[in-house]
């Protein structure tokens, strides 16, 4: 039985931890905190199932002391998923197998076979395994390594949100990514990607040029970098970059144009092959406008562009790691990094490599997924997002609404012309009422799609229009 860190840590907290443990040349990823749901995402009336490093979990809401606990996803009896129970009238996670019942803390209180004078529940044997967890900037964090090491190591947040809390908006949306998390992070601290990978999304080819990137400092807890010029030729200013060990990464810029701007990526790593993706994007404009317009964007809406700027190159980085691993090389012999455009690249795999920092060391990759699968939006996304389960659900019923009074309209059309209660203009406009309707409930349709599925071609591969000379 493990006890469960909410609060905040206190002065009176023994001497800090690094994260990964304390072994100079290895990182352990269990020792380190990782979110895995945003708070606004989780229903208190529903069990949450997450893969964490290979282990299931199962979030629930413990009424009895307001909190979110995280146990694993089984229970001591015969292993059975929790996940697939219910949170009772008691207040305690039930398991659906034989309904031994769990305190927040692990304990079980309640074992229904047991008869009145037994004590079987009160053996540590019969307690359910529960996970360190804290809440912080809006997300749930976990700690899955030793219980008695949470309290010592620090959650990783955005530093200076809580350096300088206020005058802030932020973007936030997350996904379940088909590759590493190594490989995310690799992806998300190369800026010389975004102009080919995302032209026409977030990027444009011409801004591609020369980058000279500095690493400022680097150890086993990650590392900062300097970029002076900044993207877009030097337009914007200059980009700091953060690494902290081992699942974030920010860049950091502020510019004239548009005040600061941050792209924060947490990746929480599930199994082999595959992470959830936490992307925040915080902004400090230097105007009211750009921030009355994102508090008018619904959330929902705002993730659909996202999932399309991801799925640019989900496909290619999905089958490059694959390359990758068959090379059976070490990264430094299998790719080749001529330019100082890779620095940060190079940086963070002398990082895994330094620290044997793998977090499913000795595993392989599975087979390569289909173009249907990388593109799945529902499973990957949609399901798991309050905003956008929502959305999608008024949106089916909005459908079914007008489908029904655009066939009303249409049936309604011909009698009111025969009985000659309407002529001439008056019966044009009410036959343009199911017309409206029909042209309605087929661009609803279009937009129902984009929360199942993402486009096949990329943008940046569309035919370029022709010029004009």
């Amino acid at each position: 039985m493990t006890s469960v860190a909410i609060a905040p840590q206190s002065a009176e907290s023994t001497a800090p931890l690094p994260a990964g443990g304390p072994d100079p040349h290895r990182f352990d990823w269990a020792e380190a905190w990782y979110p895995i749901a945003y708070l606004d995402d989780l229903d208190p009336t529903q069990l949450t199932r997450f893969t964490l490093l290979d282990r299931g979990l199962v979030i629930w809401w413990d009424r009895n002391d307001s909190a979110w606990r995280v146990f694993e996803d089984k229970c001591p009896h015969r292993l059975a998923p929790l996940s697939e129970g219910r949170v009772n009238e008691a207040g305690k996670l039930e398991c659906p197998y034989h309904g031994w019942a769990f305190a927040g803390d692990g304990t079980c209180t309640h074992i229904p076979q047991q008869p009145a004078q037994g004590d079987g529940n009160l053996s540590l044997r019969a307690c359910a395994t529960a996970l360190p967890t804290a809440m912080r900037q809006g997300l749930l964090f976990v700690y899955p390594g030793r219980a008695e090491n949470a309290s010592q190591v620090e959650v990783p947040i955005i530093a200076p949100i809580a350096d300088e809390p206020d005058g802030w908006v932020m973007l936030n949306t997350f996904r379940d990514l088909p590759y590493d998390a190594l490989t995310l992070l690799e992806n998300v601290l190369d800026a010389s990607h975004i102009p080919y990978t995302h032209h026409k999304t977030v990027g444009k080819r011409e801004n591609a040029a020369p980058m000279e990137m500095e690493v400022l400092a680097a150890d086993k807890q990650g590392f900062r970098g300097l970029w002076p010029e900044g993207p877009r030729k030097g337009k914007l200013g200059t980009q700091h970059t953060t690494f902290i060990a081992p699942a974030l990464m920010y860049h950091d810029l502020t510019s004239q144009q548009f005040g600061r701007t941050m792209t924060v990526v947490y990746a929480t790593p599930m199994a082999k092959g595959e992470c959830r993706l936490f992307a925040r994007f915080p902004f400090k404009f230097s105007s009211k406008l750009p921030a009355t317009v994102i508090g008018l964007t619904p959330r929902w809406f705002s993730h659909i562009g996202n999932n399309a700027v991801l799925e640019d190159d989900q496909i290619f980085l999905h089958i490059q790691e694959r390359q990758l691993e068959k090379a059976n090389q070490s990264y430094a012999q299998a790719c080749y990094l001529p330019t100082q455009a890779d620095r940060y690249v190079l940086a963070f795999r002398n990082w895994v490599s330094d620290y044997a920092a793998d977090p499913f060391p000795g595993q392989v990759l599975g087979r390569e997924w289909t173009q249907a699968a990388l593109l799945d939006r529902y499973h990957s996304h949609t399901q798991h997002c309050q905003s956008c389960r929502t959305a999608l659900s008024r949106l089916q019923t909005l459908r079914w609404a007008l489908l029904m009074v655009s066939a009303v309209g249409w049936s309604l059309v011909p009698i009111a012309v025969a009985t000659g209660r309407l002529a001439g203009v008056a019966a044009v406009l009410l036959s343009l009422v199911p017309l409206g309707t029909a042209l309605a409930w087929v661009g609803l349709d279009i937009l129902e799609r984009r929360f199942y599925r993402g486009r096949a071609v990329p943008p940046r591969n569309r035919p370029e229009r022709r010029s004009r000379s």
